[in-house]
């Protein structure tokens, strides 16, 4: 797992090759407004995909990057929509995680994380790194865990359901929930 925070004068992160069980918070790498590691450990290699983050979605106040089984499952999948891969099978993955893209493979720490997070003009607070797994950002860390544990789930459930019929929620359920919870 990494995960970063955005704090008043940077962004802390979780450094390259850390076990959250094991982790020191003085190894903890800080990076500067610009993105530039200050101190602490030497960051992810990853560091591009939560700084786009942070500078295309105003109210991203944390990013969380998994590996998690199910949702890595499903960007491993060819035959999914690549704009809209998780279904909104439940309220709760509409309310917490919204529309999530998957996202072309490129290997891990390539710059062009980034590049597609920025394309994407902060339109959607999650992502599929296709064969890869999950990021989600939020407004802060909690909310970004929930959404993260909200979307392994679904992803969980549309395997379980995927040879059997099942409802989705529809577009009417989807803009009530958008309205009433706004994401």
């Amino acid at each position: 797992m990494l995960i970063s925070v955005a704090v008043s004068d940077g962004i802390l992160i979780t450094p390259t090759n850390s076990c959250l069980g094991l982790l020191d918070p003085a190894r903890i790498a800080k990076l500067d407004s610009r993105g530039n590691h200050v101190s602490g450990d030497k960051p992810s290699k990853e560091v591009f995909l939560h700084t786009a983050f942070y500078e295309t979605r105003a109210r991203t106040g944390a990013v969380v990057h998994l590996h998690s089984p199910f949702a890595t499952a499903i960007s491993c999948q060819s035959a999914i929509d690549p704009d809209d891969c998780i279904k909104p099978i439940t309220p709760y993955v509409v309310m917490r995680v919204g529309r999530v893209k998957r996202l072309p493979y490129v290997k891990p720490g390539d710059p062009a994380m980034g590049t597609m997070i920025h394309a994407l003009k902060g339109a959607v607070s999650a992502v599929l790194l296709a064969n890869h797994g999950p990021v989600v950002a939020g407004p802060d860390l909690r909310s970004a865990v929930f959404a993260a544990e909200e979307l392994e789930e679904t992803a969980k459930l549309m395997h379980i359901l995927k040879n059997v019929p099942h409802n989705v929620l529809d577009e009417a359920q989807i803009e009530d929930l958008r309205k009433t919870f706004s994401h």
